[in-house]
């Protein structure tokens, strides 16, 4: 491996370090959009069954709150009952709509960073496959002569240009497909999260006194 690194000269370290972000973006990702982290799947019913007769008490809130990101929105329902037991339906799905922003926001993160990758390590390997011509074309004589060229130099600005080609792709093709695994992830758990928070909003009319 460090032949091959030795070999793509230095334009291969910005894809190197592209690889190094992608791999990180995508272990995080995989841990923070877990479902049980985002929306548990009985999280609702549950929701619903403690909260049948009246609002919960601070303590239940707030450890709905601390459950998942669907636990937050939902838990911001309650806490405006909590607040204002004559809160309006328009008030409540205003609060819950802003909880659930800022839910979006924070699943959405990073994915983008993995987006600019993917897009730009295409490009980095073409800025070495550029260099690596340019290094091609010093090797030759002034006079455009073989026997005046320097095979060295030449067989390395082969391999510059190759190996960032090679490479920027490596990076870019894993990053996309997972940058698009997790933008359909997301997009999958915030309407998972709307049609919870529109259940749970009319389930709160009904508590409202």
């Amino acid at each position: 491996m460090l032949s091959i690194i030795q070999a793509a000269g230095w334009p291969i370290w910005p894809l190197i370090a592209c690889s190094v972000l992608a791999l990180a973006l995508v272990i995080e990702r995989f841990i923070s959009l877990k479902t049980a982290k985002v929306a548990p799947p009985r999280l609702l019913d549950e929701a619903l069954a403690v909260s049948r007769t009246s609002v919960p008490s601070p303590d239940v809130v707030k450890q709905l709150e601390q459950n998942s990101a669907l636990g937050e929105v939902l838990a911001s329902g309650f806490r405006a009952l909590n607040a204002d037991p004559r809160c309006s339906e328009v008030d409540l799905r205003a609060i819950m709509e802003n909880a659930g922003r800022a839910v979006a926001h924070r699943l959405e993160r990073y994915l983008n960073a993995l987006a600019t990758i993917a897009s730009a390590a295409p490009l980095l390997g073409l800025l070495g496959t550029v260099i690596g011509m340019i290094e091609i074309f010093g090797s030759q004589s002034p006079a455009g002569g073989a026997t005046g060229g320097n095979p060295a130099q030449l067989a390395h600005g082969i391999s510059v240009a190759l190996y960032n080609t090679a490479f920027g792709l490596m990076v870019a093709i894993p990053a996309l497909i997972f940058w698009r695994y997790f933008r359909g992830r997301v997009d999958e758990y915030l309407l998972t999260l709307e049609l919870a928070s529109e259940r749970f909003v009319r389930h709160l009319n009904t508590l409202r006194r």
